[in-house]
């Protein structure tokens, strides 16, 4: 990552966070559930280029269990260490609040799994399988 991004720890604002989705090919959400999901966030990253939004993660939780969620960076900021960045942030800031025994857990869509075994995740099958649903559809 060059010094023209600053990474803080915050939680993406509902439009950044609707067009990050979009732009970086996750399930688009809208803006009434991005009010709704955004304040249960336990954990916000947020990646500027000078004032604009270009990269974001969450991590939900309870203290007991965590999801990493959310990990986005628009296309034309991809490949320049946004996603490790975003990563890093997470974990740094995961470990400083979350109990020892604490659970945390990640869907990894493609190759992104390379990304995510840096950070210490593991594919948990054969011994469990994550498994979803679809409310709606």
């Amino acid at each position: 990552m060059t010094d023209d991004y600053t990474v803080s720890v915050e939680v993406p604002g509902v439009e950044d966070y609707c067009r990050l989705r979009r732009v970086a090919g996750l399930t688009p959400r809208s803006e009434t559930a991005a009010k709704a999901g955004l304040p249960n966030t336990v954990i916000g990253v947020v990646v500027r280029h000078g004032a604009e939004v270009v990269g974001m993660g969450r991590v939900m939780g309870d203290g007991l269990c965590y999801q990493v969620v959310d990990i986005a960076v628009e296309p034309a900021h991809q490949g320049r260490g946004l996603g490790k960045a975003i990563m890093s942030a997470l974990m740094r800031e995961l470990r400083q609040t979350a109990p020892a025994e604490a659970y945390v857990s990640l869907i990894a869509d493609g190759d992104a799994k390379h990304l995510y075994a840096q950070y210490g995740f593991e594919p948990t099958a054969p011994v469990s399988i994550g498994m979803a649903q679809w409310i709606g559809r």
